[in-house]
Parts: structure tokens; C-alpha cells; sequence
């Protein structure tokens, strides 16, 4: 019998996090380190270069390790989706290291199977639904908030007591926008969207 391939794929969402408690997870589960891909962006989708490189290794005779599911992905059908492709397609066993029950190589039966594609569903589903809720309670929030009179973005910059006059002096070339600007202690294009506005008005 052929020596199972092991390989590990870790994912962070940006590059301010640290990688380092997953590597150390996958190499304690016995992953050459070698074999560990590695990407850095968002689980959204799975157009991820390392990922993709991975997927292309993976067949009947291996075995891919990820600490946790949303590490592989977070949207539910995608995610679904990639977990048919490398357990029915490629014939590949995945293990989910903080989730025994995710576990492919155990009970190698029909209702290993279906157990494990189960919870799967059931995880997957609930994390995408608390996404949903987390982007409703903040779109709430801020429905609410403006109710109160809160003002987000930038706050208007009004306009200095001397620009009528140095406005002027700018649109009759007496002064150029960097004098006029400074005058008003602006920055040259706030005066000039400033002028645009006052003119329009």
C-alpha cells in the first residue's frame, strides 16, 4: 500500500495577522512543512493562487489538513462546493483539526460519509448565516443612527469669513489657487471644489 500524501493549507485575512499558530497546528498533526500552502486574503471565494496550486496535488492516495473550516472557506456554497470537489472528485481525504468529527478517513462507509458532509453542512450554513445577521445589525445600527442626526463621512469644511474676497481676487488672476488657498488655510483642492460649489450656488 502506497504512503499516504499529506499536505496543509492555512489561510490568513490579511497581512497584519500571524500565520504562526496555524503552522505550528499543521506540524504538529505531522504535515511536513514543506507541504503546507499558505494564502493571505480573504476566504470570499477561492480564487487564491496557493490554494489553486494545492488542488492540483490532491488525489486518491492524499490526505489535506486545515486547523479549522473557515481557514478553507467561508462562503456556504462555495465551500460545499470545494469539499465535494476534494473528497468525491479527487477521491482526497480532508481532516478539520478543531472539529474531530470532520474527519474523512474515519468510517469509510456510507454513513462515515454522510455524517461528515452533514456537520459540514450544518457548520457552514450557521457561519454564513451569522455573516448575514452581523451585516443586518450593523446596516440597522447605522439606520438608526442617522435617525439620531449622527453624520458619518467627512464633516463639511465651511468656508473661512475671507473667501468671498479671495475668491474673487483668484477668479480676477490677481492671486493663483496655491495664494488663494493659503489665504484661506485650505488645501488647494478643497478651495477649488469650494469655488466650484459657491459657484454653482
Amino acid at each position: 500500500m502506497k504512503k499516504q500524501k499529506i499536505f496543509g493549507y492555512m489561510r490568513v485575512s490579511t497581512k497584519e495577522q500571524h500565520e504562526e499558530r496555524q503552522k505550528i497546528a499543521l506540524l504538529q498533526t505531522g504535515v511536513p512543512e514543506r507541504q503546507i500552502y499558505m494564502d493571505k486574503q480573504s476566504g470570499k471565494d477561492f480564487h487564491r493562487p496557493q490554494y489553486e496550486k494545492l488542488l492540483k496535488k490532491l488525489d486518491d492516495n492524499s490526505v489535506l489538513f486545515v486547523t479549522s473550516i473557515d481557514r478553507l472557506g467561508r462562503n456556504y456554497e462555495d465551500l460545499n462546493e470545494q469539499w465535494r470537489i476534494i473528497t468525491k472528485e479527487k477521491g482526497a481525504d480532508i481532516v478539520v483539526i478543531d472539529m474531530p468529527v470532520l474527519d474523512t478517513r474515519r468510517e469509510k462507509n456510507l454513513l462515515g460519509t454522510f455524517i461528515s458532509d452533514l456537520v459540514l453542512a450544518l457548520l457552514s450554513y450557521a457561519a454564513e448565516n451569522e455573516r448575514i445577521n452581523i451585516r443586518q445589525r450593523q446596516a440597522e445600527g447605522i439606520a438608526a443612527a442617522k435617525m439620531r442626526g449622527v453624520k458619518f463621512g467627512r464633516p463639511k469644511v465651511s468656508l473661512p469669513d475671507n473667501f468671498l474676497e479671495i475668491h474673487k481676487k483668484w477668479r480676477e488672476k490677481e492671486m493663483t489657487i496655491k495664494e488663494a488657498a493659503k489665504a484661506c488655510g485650505l488645501a488647494e483642492s478643497t478651495f477649488f471644489d469650494k469655488a466650484r460649489g459657491f459657484e454653482k450656488r
